[in-house]
């Protein structure tokens, strides 16, 4: 299989089997019959279950087609960004982290904190992390683009620059997702994503996971979530494995959206601070276009309106866009990101999810919104769907 799409749609699935279905159920089990010694694949339903096999065996084929790597998934991002941080550092050691990604690597980097690691932070843009390595760093964590503010760093010049000092390197994937990015081809040791996000895409799901081609490390990060019982549901991973089939349709139709909004929205005297990594005009756009596969830059559109007032006029008037938090689904959301206050992003900071609607009528939908918000009109009140 060498297509994105074909891959997609044939991953992690069983070999063949008369009258059996092509992809099983869900196996609901939390012991297996275990005669003998505790040993064999399935033995207790902490430390593994036939549909985690099988959709982890789907998410190494997207993440790292050909070779031999490993997938631990989870019950949430959260739960795999933890188990990567937390099994990996030790009292003593230091990480780098971004200082402008996901809102809760804060309140993770207070408990690592407690827990005896030094922690150093730099944005994401312009590679700035690489001034925060030295020979007592263990772990450099990348997220890129980043969440919300969409900057872009160079997984390559960064992992080498990491490894030269005996740095482990992993990259929340989360946004570009194993379609439009492989960490582990560009260097990384841990591809790490929020399954609940554009993997899933349907916005029904919480999941993570971790890819590695370390068997070692793989084996590290299993025994945490063995540990922690960060285990998915197995309905939650049967339905993670069905919504792949549609992956590179979903992200396809939907990066190219934002990229039309993002142009839409060029010349709106309201908006300030613009971003998308496929606007030709983006500081992230050169890295990107050299980093980024297929002209998958994302679904995510991020802009600036002046004010608190004048963000939540646009978003009441929006009619085929939820007011929700979340990106990646179907169905297009957008938020007033400093509602969550963990962001260091203006009050007016709007993040903007694409989905799947037809890019004419969505596009109108935020031009009408934009223009009765500015003229401050507005009169609608609450979300709106």
């Amino acid at each position: 299989m060498t297509g994105d799409g074909t891959r997609a749609v044939r991953a992690g699935l069983p070999e063949a089997e008369a009258y059996a279905p092509t992809l099983p159920g869900p196996v609901f089990a939390a012991h297996f019959h275990l005669p003998g010694d505790a040993v064999g694949p399935y033995t207790y339903g902490r430390d593994a279950n036939p549909t985690w096999s099988l959709l982890e065996r789907a998410i190494s084929e997207l993440e790292s087609p050909g070779t031999d790597a490993e997938t631990v998934v989870f019950s949430s991002g959260m739960g795999a960004i933890s188990a990567v941080l937390l099994s990996q550092l030790r009292q003593g050691e230091a990480a780098v982290l971004p200082s402008d990604g996901y809102q809760l690597l804060p309140a993770l980097i207070e408990r690592l904190e407690g827990y005896g690691v030094t922690v150093r932070t730099a944005p994401t843009g312009e590679d700035a992390q690489l001034a925060a390595l030295d020979d007592r760093t263990k772990l450099l964590w990348l997220e890129t683009p980043s969440n919300p503010g969409l900057d872009v760093c160079d997984i390559r010049r960064l992992a080498a620059a990491a490894h030269a000092r005996g740095a482990l390197v992993a990259v929340d994937n989360t946004l570009a997702t194993p379609l439009g990015q492989r960490p582990l081809e560009l260097g990384a040791d841990f591809a790490v994503a929020s399954g609940t996000k554009a993997l899933t895409g349907h916005g029904d799901v919480l999941l993570g996971y971790v890819t590695c081609r370390d068997p070692r490390l793989a084996a590290e990060v299993r025994a945490w979530r063995k540990t922690v019982g960060a285990i998915p549901g197995p309905m939650e991973a049967w339905l993670a494995h069905r919504s792949l089939a549609t992956l590179q349709l979903r992200v396809d139709r939907q990066a190219a959206t934002a990229l039309a909004l993002a142009e839409a929205l060029r010349d709106r005297p309201e908006i300030t601070g613009l971003r998308h990594p496929g606007l030709p005009t983006d500081p992230a756009h050169r890295l990107a276009v050299e980093q980024m596969r297929g002209g998958r830059f994302g679904c995510v559109v991020s802009f600036t309106l002046p004010d608190k007032a004048h963000a939540e006029r646009f978003l009441a008037e929006l009619r085929l866009v939820d007011d929700a938090t979340s990106f990646g689904g179907v169905r297009s959301t957008a938020e007033r990101r400093g509602r969550w206050g963990g962001d260091a992003v203006p009050e007016g900071f709007i993040r903007f999810s694409v989905g799947a609607e037809d890019p004419d009528d969505l596009i109108a939908d935020v031009l009408r919104a934009l223009d009765t918000a500015r003229a401050g009109t507005g009169n609608r009140t609450g979300a709106s769907g």
